[in-house]
């Protein structure tokens, strides 16, 4: 079952070159660490040639992975979205309720997140406890070291 994600046009252009550079710069590499340990000699006793085939095998499984996820990846039309709710790509302007501190956030997909950029993923529990609401709500978010309540104060694009 495949599971769709939907990114930004920014992410979707990050995502399509980091698969590129794997497939034209990274297999190369492989596939060459393997010819120059099978030229060494004996395979049966080669430790560098089966790291090198792991490696590869890793590798290709990385790529696959990569365009399994491109091929359910959706972009995202900013100027559909409604700003009454918190969707993917709201800004949301947010506060701590127990101890009045003020946040903004950019609600993202998962591959994309960045908290140091203020940018957290929809999938995150703040992010799942913020979707849908509008401003005025309060979102009573379940974080690992207990509930913390959130007041919507705006939300732009």
């Amino acid at each position: 079952m495949s599971k769709v994600s939907y990114y930004t046009a920014e992410g979707l252009k990050k995502l399509r070159a980091e698969l590129n550079h794997l497939k034209d710069i990274e297999r190369p590499k492989a596939s060459q660490a393997i010819a120059e340990a099978r030229d060494k000699g004996d395979l049966s006793e080669n430790a560098e040639y089966d790291a090198a085939k792991e490696a590869q095998g890793l590798l290709e499984m990385k790529i696959s992975k990569m365009e399994e996820t491109l091929s359910n990846a959706r972009l995202i039309d900013e100027s559909q979205l409604d700003t009454s709710k918190v969707l993917v790509l709201s800004k949301v302007k947010i506060k701590n309720q127990a101890n009045g501190m003020e946040m903004n956030y950019t609600l993202v997909a998962e591959s994309e997140a960045d908290l140091a950029s203020g940018k957290i993923s929809v999938n995150s529990p703040i992010g799942k406890g913020l979707l849908g609401k509008s401003v005025g709500d309060v979102a009573e978010i379940q974080v690992p070291n207990g509930k913390i309540n959130f007041e919507i104060l705006e939300i732009s694009r």
